[in-house]
C-alpha cells in the first residue's frame, strides 16, 4: 500500500525556489503552480498556495508544500502559514510542527 503522505503522480515535478519573486514554483502541462511568501528575517510567511483548478488532485500543492518545508529546515527558518492549505498540512503533519514561527 502506499504511503498516502506521497502522492505518486507529483512525484516527478520539478519545483525550485524563485526567490526574485517570493515563491516556490513548477509548471505542469503548461501550467503554474506556486506557492507565495514574504521573507522577514528568519521567517517565511506563507501567504498563498495555488494550482489551477484543471491540475487539482494530483498532490501538486503537496509536494510545494513539502519541497518548501524541506528548504526551510535547511536554511534554519520558521514558517508562519498564513495560507489556509499549508496551515492545515502542517497540522495534519506533525514532523513539521517545529517549523513554524
Amino acid at each position: 500500500m502506499p504511503d498516502p503522505n506521497t502522492p505518486l503522480r507529483a512525484s516527478n515535478l520539478d519545483i525550485h525556489h524563485n526567490a526574485e519573486r517570493s515563491c516556490f514554483e513548477c509548471t505542469v502541462d503548461g501550467l503554474l503552480c506556486e506557492m507565495e511568501y514574504r521573507r522577514i528575517g528568519k521567517v517565511l510567511q506563507v501567504t498563498h498556495t495555488g494550482v489551477p483548478p484543471e491540475l487539482e488532485g494530483r498532490g501538486i500543492a503537496a509536494a510545494l508544500v513539502r519541497f518548501a518545508l524541506a528548504y526551510v529546515r535547511d536554511q534554519g527558518l520558521k514558517v508562519q502559514p498564513l495560507c489556509s492549505y499549508v496551515r492545515v498540512y502542517m497540522q495534519r503533519h506533525k514532523d513539521t510542527q517545529d517549523l513554524l514561527a
